[in-house]
């Protein structure tokens, strides 16, 4: 999509079994009043095969705004209503098998949203809690053709459903180049929440600062959106945010002590060069150069600034969630944290 719109392509998560810690006491939100309602697009999508076409289309460019043409113009790339084609491409698209196979299964997986609704719920009220003048978006769900998890748009935020579907599902064997299986496998109902909350976050309320480039800064910066989902989603388990197996998790644990002297020894705090440190923040099935037989956890920069922010904010009781976000000296955060894992 245009540049408004940003697609957060599967940055983060794999699936742990830990628990989610509780980092400073849980906000009391039963004062603020907002519900979620996530629109199904893809149910009013499909209305198309039943519908007069030109008719529906209407209605939902005035339901839906920016998205439908965003959706019509730049998934689909089928142009918009003044293109003499826009019409029969959708008539191909909605007759094709490949759609109705795969609105089938979406529909199978997802008769309704009520529990992503009640859980965005309790997230929202929550931003608000802590971010009072936080504008959140109209929600949406949609099939994406495996294009993205989730679009953000200036007014909307939109699910694709299709990459939820459950690791197993038959369709995700067929996209292995495009989604490995350690990234496919987190391809859940319950990873749902957890990547609206991160998205918003990431890239909405918070985005990197350019000057970012050393790989403290992206650390601290990574450590405090994992942390930001710690207050929004006090009750989800950290597999859910930072998305590790259950044996990625225990290695972090057992190694702690060594992946920060690993850091240190390597001088890599304040590495600027990118192609240096980015394996250190990215997807992948381990570390490499760390441990042994591959059974290393990967993204250990994200990790290791997750630990740094809570161990800041464990000793800082007095500092706000909206203090520590806005906080740009990660130097700062590393000293006052006292963060020496033994």
């Amino acid at each position: 999509m245009q540049n408004k719109v940003k697609h957060f392509y599967l940055l983060i998560l794999s699936a742990l079994a830990l628990t989610s810690c509780s980092h400073h006491k849980k906000a009391d939100v039963s004062d603020i009043h907002l519900e979620v309602h996530i629109a199904r697009f893809d149910h009013d999508f499909d209305q198309m095969r039943t519908q007069p076409m030109s008719q529906q289309a209407a209605q939902m460019q005035q339901k839906y705004g920016s998205f439908y043409s965003d959706y019509m113009e730049q998934v689909l790339e089928a142009g918009n209503t003044r293109d003499t084609a826009y019409f029969a491409t959708l008539r191909k698209v909605l007759s094709s098998k490949p759609y109705q196979d795969l609105k089938h299964e979406t529909d199978s997986v997802y008769p309704n949203l009520d529990k992503q609704e009640a859980e965005l719920t309790d997230a929202f009220k929550r931003i608000k809690y802590y971010f009072p003048q936080q504008r959140l978006p109209k929600m949406y769900a949609y099939v994406s053709g495996f294009q993205a998890q989730t679009s953000i748009g200036n007014d909307y935020f939109a699910i694709g459903l299709d990459l939820f579907l459950g690791a197993n599902s038959k369709f995700y064997p067929a996209l292995i180049n495009a989604y490995p299986h350690y990234i496919a496998r987190r391809f859940t109902p319950e990873y749902i929440t957890p990547r609206v909350i991160e998205s918003l976050g990431r890239e909405n309320m918070f985005p990197q600062s350019v000057q970012n480039k050393s790989l403290l800064s992206k650390m601290i910066y990574e450590g405090k959106i994992l942390y930001f989902m710690d207050q929004v989603l006090p009750d989800t388990p950290d597999s859910l945010k930072i998305g590790y197996t259950t044996q990625q998790a225990d290695w972090c644990k057992n190694f702690e002590s060594s992946i920060w002297g690993y850091f240190l020894e390597q001088n890599l705090l304040y590495e600027t060069d990118f192609e240096k440190i980015q394996k250190y923040f990215s997807e992948a099935p381990f570390t490499p150069g760390l441990g042994e037989k591959n059974e290393s956890a990967p993204r250990l920069a994200v990790w290791t600034g997750w630990q740094i922010v809570r161990a800041y904010m464990d000793k800082h009781t007095d500092v706000t969630l909206p203090q520590l976000m806005a906080n740009q000296d990660a130097q700062q955060i590393l000293n006052d944290s006292h963060y020496h894992p033994k």
